[in-house]
């Protein structure tokens, strides 16, 4: 079992390194009491570095009481009843109220057990590189948001694959790190399927997929159920000022478009969930309230904050698929 790792690109002192990979295999109980530790000159000779180095590693952890040395014999875990905060790395695609959710939820199930530090790409593999790049080997903890970023998979693989998890979407070259995640394409097949009698007095169902951030699966899901059900269906990239056909149903995911939708239909005098349907992806408080009820497919941003903070609490390796739902309201 491997229990220290170094990385040669980090800007964290090695010495660092090394008390960081014996504190976490610690804290995760891969290291007991009494347990030996590799020798100095094994760890000099595996990561070339000089003796000098481990030798501050070891001393630093022997004045805070964690290890102890036998003369001769080498190094071995005396206290494993350390206080030892994980710094936690958490990196989000964009800041929106969906987002807001979970890093609320995550920090009140965390309790303060961890110090957290939250960064932004913004969808752009540069900045979604340099903020991985630069923060390899500073941090117990690696929660990443890949969004569906091409290359992404390459640069996660960078850093230390026993503490990363992967947060929201996944994907095949992902598939052997923990996750909490919405799976796109039942997601959306479920949430028409329960929706199907509502939807069968609608002539026709629109997806307006722009295909810019938004999941493939979204499209996947929408054309599996449409098939299935013999539904007519129709995918656009983008709602400005089409005309709105009565008897249609919109499937929307992003909130700009849900907007020129609903002004459109006041431009055409159209009532939502009578002359013409709507479902948007992602639920918030306000689509309860505009234009009498918005109805949603939508996952549960909190549960996955929350799901995300127990597995890191208890170091589960576990993949979960985040529950999600149709909440059927005025607009279908």
């Amino acid at each position: 079992m491997k229990i220290i790792s170094i990385n040669q690109q980090s800007n964290q002192p090695k010495y660092k390194q090394i008390v960081l990979s014996i504190e976490i295999a610690i804290a995760e109980k891969r290291l007991k009491r009494n347990d030996k530790l590799p020798s100095v000159n094994k760890v000099s000779l595996e990561f070339s570095i000089s003796r000098d180095t481990v030798l501050l590693a070891y001393d630093e952890l022997k004045k805070r009481g964690i290890i102890y040395a036998i003369l001769g014999k080498g190094y071995y875990v005396k206290s494993v009843e350390f206080s030892f905060e994980q710094r936690i790395f958490l990196l989000f695609d964009e800041l929106n109220a969906f987002k807001e959710d979970i890093y609320n939820s995550f920090l009140e199930v965390m309790d303060n057990k961890a110090q957290v530090d939250i960064f932004f790409h913004h969808f752009n593999i540069e900045m979604f590189k340099k903020l991985i790049y630069e923060s390899n080997g500073n941090y117990s903890k690696y929660i990443i948001m890949p969004t569906n970023l091409v290359g992404s998979a390459a640069i996660i693989k960078m850093l230390p694959k026993q503490d990363v998890y992967i947060l929201d979407q996944t994907n095949a070259e992902l598939h052997d790190f923990p996750s909490v995640h919405q799976h796109f394409i039942k997601d959306m097949y479920d949430g028409l399927m329960k929706g199907k009698s509502l939807l069968e007095k609608y002539s026709k169902l629109v997806l307006i997929f722009p295909g810019n951030k938004e999941p493939i699966g979204m499209v996947d899901g929408f054309n599996q159920f449409c098939v299935e059900h013999h539904f007519e269906h129709q995918i656009i990239t983008s709602f400005e000022e089409q005309l709105i056909a009565k008897g249609d149903v919109y499937i929307i995911p992003t909130d700009r478009h849900l907007v020129n939708v609903i002004e459109q239909s006041k431009r055409q005098n159209l009532e939502i969930g009578k002359d013409f349907g709507i479902i948007s992806y992602n639920d918030t408080p306000l689509k309860k309230v505009v234009e009498n009820g918005i109805t949603t497919i939508s996952t549960d941003f909190k549960a996955m904050g929350k799901t995300l903070a127990k597995m890191l609490l208890r170091s589960s390796k576990e993949q979960i698929e985040n529950p999600s739902d149709l909440i059927i309201r005025k607009s279908l």
